[in-house]
């Protein structure tokens, strides 16, 4: 008896998808070596393309930065919190016991 379970098989696990990844890497490398000149002349721009699109994606866009001229309280933010204060309070543990 053969039971169709399909609930934990994605896409691209199944044949079908398998065959399209087969596929697509064929026409990735074919497309690449084909047109090799065309995409080195493209790489100066792709180059000045990924700063702006870094500094948007990965800083949040602009006020991500945090701490560029602010003044401590503005906007509600809250006071830095220093790690060696909240050290000291914790009780000190016994290396005796067990973990």
């Amino acid at each position: 008896m053969h039971e169709d379970d399909k609930s934990g098989c994605g896409f691209f696990q199944s044949r079908t998808g398998i065959a399209v990844l087969v596929f697509g890497a064929i026409i990735a490398f074919f497309l690449i070596t084909e047109h090799q000149a065309h995409l080195w002349g493209w790489l100066p721009f792709l180059l000045l393309l990924a700063c702006p699109l870094m500094h948007i994606f990965m800083h949040g866009g602009h006020g991500g930065h945090g701490g560029h001229g602010k003044q401590h309280g503005a906007h509600g933010d809250q006071p830095p919190v220093d790690p060696g204060a909240a050290r000291a309070q914790r009780p000190a543990r016994d290396p005796g016991e067990g973990a």
